[in-house]
């Protein structure tokens, strides 16, 4: 979400989306806003009208949102494919399944469709003798504004389950003309690895709202540097729609998606890149809860209440780990678009999930990630109030032991808390038994975009100006801002960065969690352990 950009006025805070004027769109639920773009766009007689291309809309299941797409597709993209020798993959991307032992999704692009796409997969590099044919979810997005073409995407997808836990494997995407297995094409083959059957060190990146830039490509250079053994996007992935002003000039480009997918391969071709939704991920043309687009580009593990309207919705477990998923636009009280979508049953949910994942005797620590923040005291977005009253008595009462978000520009990090309030000062360095002492909510928002500021100095490593308290405030459900003196300020970034998180089992297993800047300067550092034995 762009906002408050140093020394300038905050945006409004509704989300009015491509195409519709600004008074309606502050109004307007995602539903509304979907409805409105499709008709309009009809009117104008943008929308193409062939028969071929209605199937290949219709059969893709985006109008509905559907991460699926229909098998007549595949025959309306052969027709029409060009010579695949010509064409090369790009925007390699991995998601855990839902059992990251055992199951990969690897996803990828083609500038121009093709024939018969297919990934092929095997122990070695010289031996990629699996084949199994990829799943095509095209996508098109017509001009929405004047200045902007028509632009027609091509997202493939295959599923790997039955793997090995702990084992390395090798992979190459191809199509008729293009087979990775082919000399020429060895440089193309990558490579990822499954969580291990039993708890083991292991490292996992975070950070979000991070978009195009040469700032979102440091930070990716230095993630993988981490060799982590997957990375959490806290939304706002690539802002397609950078200002969201919701004007005649919108500038809504589709293809930015393109650039972004090209500029994390380095990193998410190895990697899994484990997504959630934040409020530039709602985009109201592809389907009426503003997801359909993100059903396109991504599979993610779908065990959430509803995979189908709530993809960003979801938890894995790697070694002693769980993470859970979240879509704060459910709940969201600073921007309403999307705000009861799921009509409760994502909260439902958490709090089963939650329960299960303290139960398990497996599990040690349990890490929550969502993209509007609980607690931050910048100028633009500050906390929203939504998100605390909706989760935070969950988060408590299931004993998580650390809360990953976005939304605000900068990196923030709060004191140990239960109920919102102070219940254990963490300094730099210092350690924290989230079970009995609270828990630590960090703002990682500082990826790649446009940085916000503070109401007070930074205080970082090697800069430390602690304050009693720091003025603030929050959104309130009639969508005010409340103002309010947080004591709970406790580090403060102004810069890129992102997470990098060591998780040790044992005796007395411990997370060790640090803040990384651009330059690869560390910037704060603290550790959340857990007590010997269960509690």
């Amino acid at each position: 979400m762009t906002g408050n950009l140093r020394g300038e006025h905050p945006l409004p805070s509704h989300t009015p989306r491509v195409g519709i004027p600004e008074q309606l769109a502050s109004r307007m639920t995602m539903p509304e806003q979907h409805e409105y773009l499709r008709t309009k766009l009809t009117r104008r007689g943008l929308l193409r009208t062939s028969a071929a291309t209605a199937g290949v809309v219709a059969g893709s299941g985006l109008l509905a949102g559907s991460a699926h797409a229909s098998p007549t597709l595949l025959a309306s993209h052969a027709s029409a494919a060009v010579n695949g020798s010509l064409v090369a993959p790009f925007g390699r991307h991995l998601a855990f399944g839902a059992d990251p032992k055992r199951e990969m999704r690897i996803g990828w692009q083609v500038p121009f469709a093709v024939r018969r796409p297919y990934l092929r997969v095997g122990l070695k590099p010289w031996d990629l003798g699996r084949k199994i044919e990829a799943e095509v979810r095209d996508l098109h997005t017509p001009s929405l504004s004047a200045k902007l073409p028509a632009v027609q995407q091509y997202y493939l997808h295959a599923a790997l389950d039955g793997l090995r836990p702990g084992t390395t494997y090798y992979y190459g995407v191809g199509h008729d003309g293009f087979d990775p297995a082919d000399p020429r094409h060895f440089s193309t083959v990558g490579t990822f690895r499954t969580a291990p059957a039993r708890a083991e060190k292991f490292v996992f990146t975070a950070f979000g709202d991070q978009g195009v830039s040469y700032h979102a490509l440091a930070n990716d250079q230095l993630i993988l540097g981490q060799n982590p053994s997957f990375h959490l996007h806290a939304g706002d992935i690539c802002y397609a729609d950078p200002d969201g002003q919701g004007s005649e000039d919108d500038t809504y480009d589709a293809r930015v998606w393109d650039q972004f997918l090209a500029q994390t391969e380095s990193v998410a071709k190895s990697v899994p890149w484990m997504v959630t939704t934040g409020n530039h991920d709602m985009e109201a043309w592809y389907s009426p809860n503003g997801y359909g687009g993100q059903n396109a580009r991504w599979t993610l593990p779908g065990n959430g209440p509803d995979a189908r309207h709530a993809p960003g919705v979801y938890s894995f477990t790697y070694g002693n780990t769980a993470v859970v998923a979240l879509d704060a636009n459910d709940v969201s009280y600073e921007i309403p678009a999307n705000q009861g979508y799921t009509g409760g049953r994502q909260t439902r949910w958490l709090d089963r999930r939650l329960g299960e994942l303290r139960a398990a005797a497996d599990i040690d620590f349990i890490v929550v990630f969502f993209h509007h923040c609980a607690f931050s005291t910048t100028n633009s977005h500050a906390s929203d109030g939504g998100v605390r009253d909706a989760w935070l008595p969950l988060f408590d009462k299931h004993r998580v032991d650390l809360v990953i978000n976005g939304h605000n520009h900068v990196y923030e990090r709060t004191d140990a808390l239960k109920g919102g309030r102070v219940t254990k000062k963490v300094p730099i360095g210092e350690h924290v038994d989230a079970a009995r002492e609270g828990i630590v909510y960090v703002t990682a928002g500082g990826a790649g975009r446009a940085l916000y500021d503070f109401p007070v100095p930074d205080s970082y490593e090697g800069h430390v100006k602690d304050l009693d308290e720091v003025p603030t405030y929050h959104w309130t459900k009639d969508r005010t801002k409340a103002t309010e003196k947080a004591e709970w300020s406790r580090v403060r970034y102004t810069g890129f960065s992102f997470l990098a998180v060591e998780v040790e089992p044992g005796h007395r297993p411990r997370m060790k969690v640090t803040a990384l800047a651009e330059s690869g300067e560390r910037i704060d550092h603290f550790e959340v352990t857990r007590p010997p034995g269960r509690t």
